[in-house]
């Protein structure tokens, strides 16, 4: 693992990436799922949100851990230093 400034950098705006994409998408997929399940009463309504909360940070984590390797990536290609070469 190389730890380059143009990887850092490349971490760092896939990371930032992840941010922009995840508040839209998130959204949607809320969206979705409201349409799709039939929430009626308060209770229901209380569970649903508690589910939907651990979906919203796995999607977040999921988001930033690939736009974050594949940023690092392309800042090693950038930087020349692919796969060990020197």
């Amino acid at each position: 693992m190389e730890f380059s400034l143009l990887a850092w950098l490349g971490a760092l705006c896939g990371m930032i990436l992840a941010a922009a994409i995840y508040v839209p998408g998130i959204r949607i997929v809320e969206r979705r799922l409201r349409q799709s399940s039939a929430v009626e009463g308060a209770e229901q309504r209380a569970a649903f949100e508690s589910k939907f909360s651990v979906v919203r940070r796995l999607i977040l984590a999921c988001d930033i851990a690939i736009l974050a390797t594949a940023g690092y990536w392309i800042g090693n290609i950038f930087g020349g230093k692919v796969f060990g070469a020197p």
